[in-house]
This record gives C-alpha cells, structure tokens and sequence, in this order.
C-alpha cells in the first residue's frame, strides 16, 4: 500500500503512465460467512493518503447499485468517507490521516463482500516537502497544515487535463519552473474559442451525442488522479472547477441526480489527496439550467461528504456570488476592481483571492490582451489590499496552444515579476509574532501592514513621488526599502525612521516602499 509522498519520488514519465496508486491492502472473499480478519499496512505519513482496495461485484451496475463507506477511528474521533468503484471488479478507499498514531478502519457496504472489512495502520511524521493541506488562517489569509504560511500565486490552464501527454508533461515542467503554486483546471472538458476539439476520452460512456449517465467511464478519473499526484509532487494546488458552461456534450445540464452523484464520486476519489480545492463553478451564473436551490445542495455535498474540509468557493461572470455564506472558505472572484478587495474582504469575513482578472496576452477579446505590466500590476494591487491575485495567459501561438486553457509554455512577462512579489511577501507575511498576512490600511497611496507592525508598505502605482512623509508607529524604529516592481529592484535607503518619517524616493512609477521595523527577523 503506498502513499502520495511514497508516490511522488516516481519520475515524471512513469508516473503519468501509472495505472495503480496503491498496492491491495486486501482482497475480500466472496461471501463473508463470517467476521472477516482485520487488515494492517504499513505506516502512512501524516497527510498523505491511504488507499484500501477490495474485490466485490462487478456485474450489474456497481457505480448505483453497490453502497461502500469506511470509518476510520483514532481514540474518540471518527472521520466517514465514501468508497467508489475503480472498474473491473475492484472498489478503493481512499483517506488522509491527519494525526499521528494508530487508525483503525471498518467498511460497511450493502454487498456482503465489502462490509465488514477492518483494519489498522499507524499514521508517522511526514516527509520533507509534506507541509499538508491548505486552509484558512487568521481569517483572511492561508496556512498548510504544519504552520507554515502560504501565499496564494495561482495560475490558470482550464483544459490541460485534455491535450497531448507531451503537452501535459510540458506543463508540468513549465509549472515546476514558475512562480504559480495554485491551479485552475476543469473535471470536465471546454468547447470555448481556440478550445473547439473533441477531447480524447469523455467522463461518462457515451454513444454518438447521448451519454450514459448511469456510469462513469474510469479511464477519464484514472487520469485525473495521475494529474493531481504531479501537481502534488511539484507543490501545486489542484484548484478543481467542478460545473462550467462551455459544454457542448451535456454536461452542464445532467439531471439533478447525476449531478449528485457526480460530485459524491469526484470527492470520494479525489478528497483525500492534500493539494486539493473545491470550485463549484467558473462563472455559475452562466450555467442557465441550474438554480440557487441546486448550488446550495451542490454545496451541501461538499460539506458533507468532504471529510477533510477542503478549501471551497465558486466563481462568476457577471453576478457576483453571495460569498458571506457559509460553506464559502473564501471568495473566488472574477473582476479587474482590485481596489475593492479589502472592503469586500471585510464584508464577507474571509480571504479573497482575484482568480481572474484579465489575462496577460494579444487576443482580440479585450480580456485577453492586457499587457504584463498590467498583470503585475494587479498582483501589487491585490497584496495591497490584503488579499490574493490569479495570473493568466493568452498568447496567440501558431499551434494555438494557449497557457490559460491548454498550459505548455508561458511567453510573457508578467511571471518573473510576480516571482519577486511572492518572495518579497513570504519572506514577511509571517515575520514576527500575532496572525501572519496584510491588512490595508491606506488607499492613497495603497498600503498595507502586518497585524504587529513589524512590516508596512505602500504601493505607488502609477504615481512617481520623490518624496513623501510617512506615519510610522509610535515606539518603533525601521529600517526603509524601495521596491521598483517592474525592473525588479530592491534597494536600501539609508538611516532609520521612525514617527513621521520623511523620505527621499527615486520619482519613478510603479514603485513600492517598505519598512521593516528593526531587529525583528
């Protein structure tokens, strides 16, 4: 039985050609006449995932006429996850621990085969790399699992999971590369402009244009499963839009029923892997064939049957989605006011990320063709307001391949520069005692400032100051430094400040000016 961070030491090749993420921790018997004998594996790694596999029926239809849940238990916790059917006979568990120590499991099923089944694994310290899933931290901000803070940097490839094996092992490599460490992608196929193709394999059996709904086919969530385990391996977040309205197959019109039992099978398969976050939609209110009541059970499922609380938000066109409401961890926006974050970031009470907000390329569609200044720009507007901000790309290339749909290689600017905001914002975002992450506190220029005051800066945008007066708080002393965003930049001003600090700056646009308060590392 294997693990994910067991997994991921695979070389890239072989683990995209990878059929079997785990070995059989046991086959039941066909007939349970009696108790069957407990089961134990091998250790597991705290946030990595163990996988069961049993033999059971395989006629008939397994994926609506077999039931199959395990609890797993460690001292007075109980944590239920549902199984699913791998075809060919064969249904997995599959469930992350999140504490260290011995896990005890039992199955129950409504085939005698698969109930009953037991067994104990120990869950151990993880490996190097291994920082567990991401959550919300301090209200508005983000943190894997051991503590450490993460800065959300994500990017945008929607259909990557349907193009060439070279091209997805080109992202990958292109992934690895960069700046991004978050990434939206589709569970279901686009048929948008420069995206008019079949793809190569469909989520449900299908004959001509009528799919069989009844069943899934396999072989399509097999291969997602190998695309999330690379994403994992390279510290990527799998962003998982769940409903999109670029469809021509039906799929953004199933029958409520098979939208329900969707979602159950996609987070049975999929909830236990740690880089995992839930989107319910790209641009819900789009999806004309569903109503609020539908969204609100589809986030009920979520919620259910999501043991392990993955992050979770939706995203739209042009109404913007209630994101106070519960289930949301966070908001997913779709707009270019950057200005507005940290007032709606107030609003809702959670953390806002700007997934889209325009892309950095040459199309004809005017959300296409922005500059990657522009794009950087927006990045810098964001971590002013204290939130976080999505990258994309539309470059027009001779195979059409496109980084925002299909992935394979980034040629803009903007990825370099977004780089150096990211590292500028992790080495500070936790600097210090009290909650990690920025606040705005100034719109004009923007700035922001850590909780502790251990670190404030402003971002000048399009102004040019050469001077300019600072309040700085009482009682502290910092040292001050000017950031040139787009030449990349960092440099030292001389002496200390403190109170209202007069300062001397270059008089160039798009700058940033930032002070650390002395002694604090």
């Amino acid at each position: 039985m294997f693990s994910l961070g067991e997994k991921i030491g695979m070389n890239r090749r072989d683990l995209l050609k990878f059929s079997s993420y785990a070995v059989a921790a046991a086959s039941a018997p066909a007939l349970a006449a009696s108790a069957p004998a407990p089961h134990s594996s091998g250790p597991i790694a705290r946030w990595d995932f163990l996988e069961l596999e049993f033999a059971g029926p395989s006629t008939g239809n397994p994926f609506v006429q077999v039931s199959l849940t395990a609890t797993f238990r460690q001292m007075n916790r109980t944590l239920t996850v549902d199984g699913f059917y791998d075809g060919g006979g064969i249904y997995k568990v599959r469930f992350m621990p999140d504490e260290l120590g011995e896990w005890s499991w039992t199955t129950s099923s409504s085939a005698p085969s698969l109930h009953g089944q037991s067994g104990v694994f120990e869950c151990v310290a993880p490996q190097d790399g291994n920082r567990g899933p991401v959550s919300v931290r301090d209200g508005y901000h983000f943190a894997y699992s051991d503590g450490a803070a993460y800065v959300e940097c994500g990017t945008t490839c929607y259909a990557w999971a349907f193009q060439s094996e070279d091209t997805q092992r080109q992202t990958l490599e292109t992934l690895s590369a960069s700046p991004f460490n978050k990434l939206r992608m589709c569970l279901f196929p686009k048929w948008y402009q420069h995206n008019r193709k079949e793809p190569p394999i469909y989520p449900f059996p299908r004959n001509g244009e009528v799919n069989d709904y009844s069943t899934f086919n396999v072989a399509y969530f097999q291969h997602f499963d190998r695309l999330l385990l690379e994403l994992g391996r390279i510290g990527v977040q799998a962003d998982l839009i769940l409903f999109h309205p670029y469809d021509k197959w039906g799929y953004q019109s199933m029958p409520a029923e098979v939208d329900d039992r969707y979602l159950r099978y996609v987070i049975a398969r999929f909830g236990a892997y740690r880089n995992v976050w839930w989107s319910l939609a790209n641009e819900f209110d789009l999806l004309r064939a569903k109503t609020a009541a539908d969204w609100d059970r589809y986030a009920r499922i979520l919620g259910e049957y999501d043991a392990f609380g993955h992050l979770r938000s939706i995203h739209y066109c042009y109404h913007q989605y209630e994101y106070g409401r519960g289930w949301c961890t966070h908001a997913g926006v779709q707009d270019s006011r950057l200005q507005l974050g940290a007032q709606w970031r107030s609003d809702w009470g959670k953390p806002v990320v700007f997934d889209e907000c325009r892309y950095e390329g040459n199309i004809a569609s005017r959300w296409g063709n922005i500059s990657g200044d522009a794009m950087t720009r927006r990045f810098w507007q964001a971590a002013a307001q204290g939130c976080y901000c999505g990258h994309g790309e539309t470059y027009l290339d001779p195979n059409d391949t496109l980084w925002w749909s299909h992935g394979g290689v980034l040629h803009g600017s903007s990825p370099a520069k977004i780089a150096f905001l990211r590292k500028l914002l992790e080495e500070t975002i936790a600097l210090g005692p009290g909650p990690i992450g920025f606040t705005n506190f100034n719109d004009d220029p923007m700035g922001a400032r850590r909780a502790n005051d251990t670190v404030i800066f402003y971002y000048f945008d399009e102004h040019q100051p050469a001077e300019g007066t600072f309040a700085l708080p009482e009682g502290k002393t910092y040292t001050a430094e000017y950031i040139d965003t787009l030449q990349l930049t960092r440099t030292p001003l001389p002496g200390e400040y403190s109170g209202k600090a007069d300062v001397k700056l270059p008089g160039t646009p798009w700058g940033s000016l930032w002070f650390r308060e002395k002694g604090v590392a």
